[in-house]
């Protein structure tokens, strides 16, 4: 739901760091891509920043659905 994480970013300062360390790996992990050869190393360093930024979406769409279930119970209350 587009709404609730609009909503989360301006409200949600946890939700919004963790928005912000997604982008920044996401930039970091285009920069790798667009390269021909990788080393070792970044290899190694793509593979974990990979996981890292799987790690914060599953905890961003933890915080998302708790918004959405403490939005849908106010509703209905």
């Amino acid at each position: 739901m587009l709404a609730s994480r609009d909503q989360l970013l301006a409200t949600h300062e946890q939700f919004r760091k963790l928005a912000q360390e997604h982008s920044q790996y996401e930039q970091r992990l285009s920069s790798l891509t667009h390269k021909r050869y990788l080393t070792d190393d970044e290899k190694l360093e793509e593979v974990r920043l990979k996981k890292l930024k799987l790690r914060l979406k599953d905890q961003m769409e933890s915080i998302e659905r708790q918004y959405r279930e403490h939005v849908s119970r106010g509703q209905v209350a």
